[in-house]
């Protein structure tokens, strides 16, 4: 594991988050409801191999920052860290919640259309894993899913080890888990997923903005969206997150 010379190393480094995001202006509405192009916003920036393996994949450029130097420190541990989805904005979780929605990708082997006749029955299957647009971290790029989003593969071997790693150092780059130990400390929200990782002091900023800017007139624009406001999307998935990753003042 990273040794704490290194960590004292990375402090030096300067590696700890800044203070300058936690006074930045309110966040621009369309950033948080995803509703714009990371490839033209100046804030964004691709990332490239080592980093990633895909193509198009978008991060806000103090969160890729942060993960380029975590990978660097896990690569010493013989840890190899890649990104395998980034910014998704509004039209791609779109697509993906609707495609799930009307029951051309199956969820858990079936077809909702035709299995989950009660809207809001078949929004909260979905929910199980799919944010609904609009309402997804991974809209403000400061949110990455991190080697597989299979669970079975962080549970042995390989995946295990890489996923011990994360939990042992991603505080000391600034990154939580939001959606870990469904339960007591998270009674809300999606299933628990070992490869979401979050920069806390931009998606704190960021959660904290959308609490006061979003409102259930802003989640409309695909099928199902009328139960957002049955279900309470915003406090029960948008907050739905580990006490870990919460704001603190």
């Amino acid at each position: 594991m990273m040794k704490w010379f290194m960590v004292y190393y990375l402090l030096i480094l300067g590696v700890f988050p800044s203070e300058k995001t936690t006074h930045m202006e309110r966040t621009d509405k369309q950033i948080l409801l995803g509703k714009f192009n990371p490839q033209s916003h100046p804030d964004y920036i691709k990332a490239v191999a080592p980093y990633t393996h895909k193509d198009g994949m978008y991060l806000h450029k103090e969160t890729y920052d942060a993960f380029k130097k975590m990978h660097e420190a896990a690569k010493t541990d013989g840890i190899t860290l890649v990104i395998v989805s980034a910014t998704r904005n509004f039209d791609r979780q779109k697509q993906i919640w609707e495609n799930k929605w009307n029951g051309v990708t199956l969820v858990g082997g079936k077809n909702l259309k035709q299995t989950i006749s009660d809207p809001v029955e078949r929004a909260e299957k979905i929910l199980s894993y799919s944010s609904m647009p609009g309402t997804s971290r991974h809209h403000w790029g400061t949110d990455i899913d991190i080697n597989s989003v299979s669970p079975s593969y962080f549970q042995s071997g390989k995946g295990l080890k890489e996923y011990n790693w994360l939990v042992e150092n991603a505080p000391v780059f600034g990154f939580c888990q939001p959606y870990k130990h469904k339960g007591i400390e998270r009674e809300t929200g999606y299933e628990d997923e070992a490869w979401h990782w979050t920069y806390t002091p931009l998606s704190c900023k960021f959660t904290r903005d959308y609490i006061e800017t979003v409102t259930y007139d802003d989640i409309t624009g695909f099928a199902g969206s009328e139960t957002a406001k049955q279900i309470d999307v915003i406090q029960n998935y948008v907050l739905g997150i580990h006490h870990d990753c919460t704001c603190k003042e």
